[in-house]
């Protein structure tokens, strides 16, 4: 049997219980997924590593962090998008580390963060494989960048697709000239029936409530058009200009075969050398689409 068959079996119950409670909500919200108010609480759970690779995570920005500093949330903490953008502190031996939700891990029971390579090393030593955590979301983390849009390629005036980068906290609802978009769980703002050709006004509002308007958003297919604003800062967006990149067609985002192996690799190496981490199930509302929702 393999590692992740030992896993699975040994932490079914809590996947099953979290995967019944996701269904659940999204089905209370017409499938769609809001985010949850954030929780300062701290957590606590385990940690393992893994390598991107070469495509994107499944929240779809184009790319990972420049400080590779990343996190793979399970099914239930993932919440089909929801934590996409936000970010968390996590703790381990050695040390804490902030990290940005950037992909889904299917294998993760709640609790269970898959970290980049880069990230694990700064609270463990690489060859424990896993180890015990505490972590928290962090409420308004600064971002790298002011708020940014990319249309998906395929995007045209009859489908309207947007990707919004560097909110920080989780967002609840976006929409484009009064008319509100439905996020997929690969992190687009999607209107099945379109916006037209642009120029979009499209609002970005966060789950504490706060929203910024961006302005001048053109139709351009596989551009990530950068603003001047900040999510809350209250100031009217405007669009800077963004160097043109080849459009590449994408397929929706599928987990990695280098996670898979990562995750065996490193479940493998902590059975060998340390005692399963204990598996904590009492905390996907403070990254998952919680009962009380803020949908905006």
């Amino acid at each position: 049997m393999t590692a992740i068959g030992v896993r699975w079996l040994a932490t079914g119950g809590a996947v099953v219980l979290a995967g019944v409670i996701g269904v659940a909500l999204l089905l209370q919200n017409g499938g769609s997924a809001c985010a949850a108010p954030p929780s300062t609480s701290t957590s606590s759970g385990k940690a393992t590593f893994y390598d991107l690779g070469a495509g994107p995570g499944n929240c779809s920005f184009p790319d990972a962090p420049a400080d590779h500093l990343f996190v793979a949330l399970g099914p239930a903490q993932y919440a089909a998008g929801a934590s996409c953008g936000s970010y968390l502190d996590v703790t381990g031996p050695k040390g804490t580390v902030r990290v940005k939700v950037i992909d889904s891990c299917p294998e993760c029971e709640v609790g269970h963060l898959d970290l980049s390579r880069t990230a694990f090393r700064k609270i463990a030593d690489e060859v424990q494989g896993v180890v015990s955590i505490k972590y928290r979301t962090v409420i308004d983390p600064p971002t790298p960048g002011r708020l940014s849009v990319r249309m998906k390629e395929g995007s045209s005036r009859y489908w309207f697709a947007a990707l919004i980068d560097n909110h920080g906290n989780r967002l609840s609802s976006v929409s484009v000239g009064g008319r509100k978009a439905t996020r997929a769980d690969y992190n687009y703002w999607i209107i099945d029936s379109g916006a037209g050709p642009g120029p979009f006004t499209i609002k970005v509002t966060d789950v504490l409530g706060r929203s910024a308007t961006l302005s001048g958003i053109k139709l351009s297919p596989g551009v990530t058009q950068r603003t001047s604003v900040r999510l809350g800062s209250g100031t009217r967006a405007t669009v800077k200009p963004a160097a043109s990149k080849k459009p590449k067609t994408k397929a929706k985002p599928t987990p990695s075969a280098a996670r898979t192996a990562a995750l065996i690799e490193s479940t493998t190496i902590a059975e060998a050398t340390t005692a399963p981490a204990p598996i904590v199930t009492g905390a996907p509302v403070e990254l998952a689409a919680g009962a009380a929702r803020f949908c905006g």
